[in-house]
């Protein structure tokens, strides 16, 4: 008797850039058992519809079929851990199409970036800085009372995900207490533990990182969190109508006002999305001295004009959403998808499927 022939899946992976021979070698090796088909996407031009009708499985960022052209489609993976950019897409909407997102692979570089801010901040490293440029040598008694540790801090993460998870798990290295806040109650052992994706050896997989957590959608229950006495406020929410603006003048009075530190008041680190803020109140806080400073990768709106007032704030620190960048994104990223298509020929559950989760 002849074997049975077991059809291969097409995958069509879509980007706006170019991938580098590393990257693309990582691709075909990875899904060797595929056919693969590369696809550079371009501005204001549309994807050849006869690649989607094709592919079984779909790999992008931000391009996807129409309804009519996606009937083969098995599942699509995004490399994006958010799908705010793709919500009103009529794929999403009609939801038969399995999607998984990048959620898991953010972790490591994000939560370097949030403690490199810190860090920069603590240790008065752009004064140190300026002076080495200037070929200063300052005499040292000068960064006595600025220069400052994180250990024995309080920080609180809103949005105890894969992000925060990593955050609270190297604050905890560095000496600080751990407060978690998600939208609904983890109560118990199961409920703590991080189903999605996690790059080993990184993350808080069963929870234990925190010394408490907290939850609520409500105002009641998120000024309650921020009267905790916390030294840094971290903001890992995913942008939904709930969290748009859910923290502004009232939030950040409420901060300072429980600040329990001698020496600082709180301070902001927004990794989300820009618009979880009210900006024009984050500024005013600054600018009062209601807070000691802040580390943003995201700023409503972006880009920031040049003449916005947050460039010239005192103590703010911005970089242009790059902080979960770096040369491991994409074969991360690619790693989830491996670990789908294992699950998909096995008849498993996948994970980081898109279910409209919250925080």
């Amino acid at each position: 008797m002849g074997s049975v022939e077991v059809s291969r899946e097409h995958l069509l992976v879509i980007f706006y850039q170019v991938f580098s021979p590393e990257v693309e070698r990582v691709i075909r090796e990875k899904f060797a058992d595929s056919e693969v088909t590369l696809y550079q996407s371009k501005p204001g031009e549309q994807v050849p519809r006869e690649l989607y009708r094709n592919a079984t499985i779909l790999v992008t960022f931000t391009d996807l079929p129409e309804l009519e052209d996606s009937h083969n489609l098995k599942l699509i993976h995004t490399f994006s851990a958010g799908l705010d950019h793709l919500m009103s897409h009529p794929i999403l909407k009609e939801g038969r199409i399995p999607i998984a997102t990048s959620s898991g692979i953010h972790g490591p570089p994000i939560a370097e970036w949030t403690i490199m801010n810190w860090i920069l901040a603590g240790r008065q490293h752009f004064q140190v800085y300026e002076a080495q440029k200037a070929r200063r040598w300052d005499d040292k008694t000068k960064y006595m009372q600025g220069n400052h540790d994180q250990a024995g801090k309080k920080v609180g993460i809103l949005g105890y995900g894969s992000i925060g998870r990593q955050i609270g798990r190297v604050s905890q290295a560095l000496g600080m207490s751990v407060y978690a806040y998600t939208a609904s109650p983890r109560k118990t052992p199961e409920s703590k533990k991080d189903t999605g994706y996690i790059v080993p050896g990184t993350g808080d997989p069963d929870g234990s990182v925190p010394v408490s957590w907290h939850h609520g959608t409500d105002k009641e229950s998120i000024r309650s969190f921020l009267s905790l006495g916390l030294d840094h406020l971290v903001i890992s929410l995913p942008l939904t109508p709930q969290t748009t603006k859910f923290l502004g003048a009232e939030e950040f009075a409420l901060l300072s006002d429980n600040s329990t530190s001698r020496f600082a008041k709180p301070y902001i680190t927004n990794i989300s999305r820009g618009k979880v803020l009210d900006q024009d109140a984050l500024i005013d806080a600054l600018n009062a001295g209601q807070l000691s400073g802040a580390a943003l990768d995201v700023t409503d709106p972006e880009p920031l004009p040049e003449d916005h007032p947050l460039w010239d704030t005192p103590n703010v620190q911005i970089s242009p959403h790059l902080s979960g960048l770096g040369r491991e994104y994409l074969p991360r990223s690619l790693d989830i998808l491996r670990l789908n298509l294992d699950r998909l020929a096995k008849g498993e559950p996948l994970i980081n499927v898109y279910a409209g989760r919250g925080y």
